[in-house]
């Protein structure tokens, strides 16, 4: 059985059953492929925790007393807050399973589970969020890099994604050709980028709304 730890820092899985036999069972299963893990024995001691921020994946029951699991997905996805999930339950409901993977569950598993089996889900949502996070970094990281640009640098960027040759961005600018040039030389130091393609695919990874801004 492979470890997904890494040499830094293990994944968190965060389990939220009303059962604390399962509770327990998950969290050992879990530490015994090298993650951490937290169980609650409600979605409400979840929300009141700060390790949420800090979970890589979350295991839900779906069926609990107060809010389910299902309720907490929704809570989450409303508050902007993305997180793989899988979900246990006790009860082989289709309608749920369906409700619950359109909104973005990684697998809506039948208790009793394999461990084997909860181990690939879990590990499965694990990576999942991983590349979330190296895709955040990403944006984030072109997204410092624009606020660099001048103003005008910026319009530049935004005719270039657009196709434009220099001589029709001067001419929509007002400016001369040889100033898009030095401007256009500014705009691939700043964005990192060695070539046009590689500007073009910084320009759409932007936020759509930041690259909307930028619209005369």
């Amino acid at each position: 059985m492979t470890s997904t730890a890494t040499a830094d820092e293990a994944p968190l899985v965060l389990i939220v059953d009303d059962d604390e036999e399962v509770r327990t069972a998950i969290e050992e299963l879990m530490l015994s492929v090298g993650m951490e893990a937290h169980g609650f024995g409600s979605t409400r001691d979840l929300l009141e925790s700060s390790l949420l921020e800090q979970a890589s994946c979350l295991v839900l029951d779906v069926r609990m007393p107060g809010s389910s699991g299902l309720d907490l997905q929704q809570r989450l996805s409303a508050a902007g807050i993305s997180r793989p999930i899988v979900f246990l339950t006790g009860y082989g409901d289709i309608p749920m399973s369906v409700q619950a993977m359109k909104a973005g569950a990684i697998d809506f598993l039948t208790k009793p589970v394999r461990d084997q089996t909860l181990i690939d889900a879990v590990i499965t949502g694990v990576e999942c969020y991983a590349k979330q996070r190296a895709h955040a970094q990403v944006i984030q990281q072109h997204v410092d890099r624009f606020a660099t640009l001048t103003p005008r640098e910026s319009q530049v960027m935004r005719e270039v994604a657009r196709g434009r040759l220099n001589k029709q961005i001067a001419f929509d600018l007002g400016i001369t050709e040889i100033t898009v040039k030095l401007h256009r030389s500014n705009v691939m130091k700043k964005m990192q980028a060695s070539s046009v393609g590689e500007l073009i695919r910084a320009w759409e990874i932007l936020p759509e709304e930041l690259r909307q801004s930028q619209r005369a």
